[in-house]
């Protein structure tokens, strides 16, 4: 299994696990697994906090590049997408507990989340420029948690920024000191969740999110479209994703172009 819940807190909180560590990668049987999950948290009206952690050093890479190849490509988004409309709807504030790498589909699982905590030095970022393609889910949610300046220098640059930075510019809501991010995030849990209502959670937590669910239901499939139809029909992009699997540099057609 890919995916481990644990029950924490007198079963007060949730604990969901990436159990498939170094990397954690986001493929298709982890976001079986994931939607799973949630599924069966989905009716729990006592909770009051879902923790979305990822075991051993990393909370993940990414997506599965090998998925994204053409070919695949479609049910992979399909998946994913479906997978962060499931967080979004779960019935409790989720907090994403972030250590090590927290990149492409991995931050967009994150994104889904209410809140996120990272260790100071964990890396947040959004890697897919650099092979090629963008980050859809991540082009939809990074505006509506850090404003459209911020998200378009993580989408068109490729960059990670660390914990501490993520703070910064709102994309991390604390920070942990490393191999602190299981301390903090139980220390915030026994003062701001678990003496609270959990029908008041829920229903705030279903009030804050509506930007975010705007954003899935409105912006995404837009974007969605346009990485599929128009993206994938360029050679670049399915060049990018073997040239990474080949472990070669890319041989991009239109460098060098002019108008």
């Amino acid at each position: 299994m890919k995916i481990r819940v644990e029950f924490e807190h007198e079963r007060q909180v949730a604990r969901v696990v990436l159990a498939a560590p170094k990397a954690n990668i986001v493929d298709q049987a982890m976001m079986a697994g994931l939607e799973s999950a949630f599924e069966s948290l989905a009716s729990r009206r006592d909770l009051k906090a879902i923790v979305l952690t990822g075991e051993g050093p990393n909370f993940s890479f990414g997506a599965s590049v090998q998925e994204h190849l053409p070919e695949q490509i479609s049910g992979t988004l399909t998946r994913l997408h479906g997978l962060l409309r499931r967080i979004a709807e779960a019935p409790a504030p989720t907090i994403a507990g972030v250590r090590g790498q927290c990149l492409g589909g991995g931050l967009e699982v994150a994104l889904a989340c209410d809140l996120i905590v990272a260790e100071e030095t964990a890396q947040l970022g959004c890697p897919e420029i650099q092979l090629g393609v963008f980050p859809p889910a991540a082009s939809a949610l990074l505006p509506v948690r850090i404003g459209a300046g911020p998200a378009a220098s993580l989408v068109l640059t490729g960059t990670s920024v660390t914990g501490t930075a993520a703070v910064a510019i709102g994309l991390v809501a604390r920070t942990a000191g490393p191999g602190q991010l299981d301390a903090v995030l139980a220390e915030w849990l026994a003062a701001d969740f678990l003496p609270r209502s959990p029908s008041a959670l829920r229903y705030a937590a279903l009030a804050a999110r509506r930007p975010l669910m705007r954003a899935l239901e409105q912006d995404l499939p837009v974007i969605e479209r346009l990485y599929l139809k128009n993206l994938m029909s360029e050679p670049d992009a399915a060049e990018g994703i073997q040239a990474f699997l080949e472990k070669r540099p890319p041989r991009w057609r239109q460098s060098g172009a002019t108008t």
